[in-house]
């Protein structure tokens, strides 16, 4: 599912991936659900391309998303980000990756994580499964 849904550099919250067409991209926000164009001078990246650092190897999003889904009962987190401390911030991701980077990590990466899980959960998507990790469970 974390293929089709997209953050854009200098645009508010995250969008699904519509329709593709001539150099362009049609999303749909999933804050108010407009729909919109994207061009190729837009900085798109889609939510599986993205990963956190850990003292080993990165960790992708979607197994730091489904990790969250667990603390938080699939819910969106209680307390809001943008007036969290930076040590309410770390103990919380504490409890969601416990071996995060802390020199490369930093609290607006934290914030900039809660609020897509909370827009991810409100728009009702609790299945932070890549496509192709889907299709290999369903194999085995």
């Amino acid at each position: 599912m974390l293929r089709e849904i997209l953050a854009i550099t200098g645009k508010p919250g995250l969008y699904k991936l519509v329709s593709r067409g001539n150099n362009m991209l049609i999303v749909e926000s999933l804050l108010d659900g407009k729909r919109m164009p994207t061009y190729a001078r837009d900085k798109i990246v889609a939510l599986s391309d993205v990963s956190m650092f850990t003292d080993a190897d990165d960790v992708s999003l979607s197994e730091v998303l489904t990790s969250a889904g667990k603390k938080e009962g699939l819910k969106a987190v209680a307390f809001d980000p943008k007036k969290a401390t930076n040590a309410e911030l770390q103990t919380w991701f504490d409890q969601v990756l416990p071996n995060w980077d802390r020199d490369r990590v930093y609290p607006s990466d934290i914030r900039k994580l809660i609020q897509w899980y909370n827009i991810l959960v409100n728009a009702g998507i609790t299945d932070f499964t890549i496509e192709e990790e889907a299709a290999e469970e369903e194999k085995a």
